[in-house]
């Protein structure tokens, strides 16, 4: 059975900074992508950065310059450093992964984690 789980969520005043990290385990072949989605109260959940297995990553406009996304493939692990964290920043972060296993190519969530960052 593949899961993924999170860490890093909390509360931190605007301008602070925190690290999301994500965890898949199981019998895994290999992760074709991964990501770090949010979903704020009342609204609907968005991608917040993607990293791919060549390593190529993308970024929503509102955290580009502020979020970096990075993975370690030894560890199928991904992170998202979050620095000059903004009130509108507050969500509960989910983890995505699009992997494969023996149970075949299938996407995952991890089961979310809340940031909130304080004015």
């Amino acid at each position: 059975q593949v899961q993924l789980v999170e860490s890093g969520g909390g509360l931190v005043q605007a301008g602070g900074s925190l690290r999301l990290s994500c965890a898949a385990s199981g019998v895994i072949f290999s992760i074709n992508a991964m990501g770090w989605y949010r979903q704020a109260p009342g609204k609907q959940r968005e991608l917040v950065a993607g990293i791919i297995s060549g390593g190529s990553t993308n970024y929503a406009d509102p955290v580009k310059g502020r979020f970096t996304i990075s993975r370690d493939n030894g560890k199928h692990t991904v992170y998202l450093q979050m620095n000059s964290l903004k009130p509108e920043d507050t969500a509960v972060y989910y983890c995505n992964a699009d992997l494969s296993s023996i149970l075949g190519r299938r996407i995952y969530w991890g089961q979310g984690t809340q940031v909130t960052v304080s004015p």
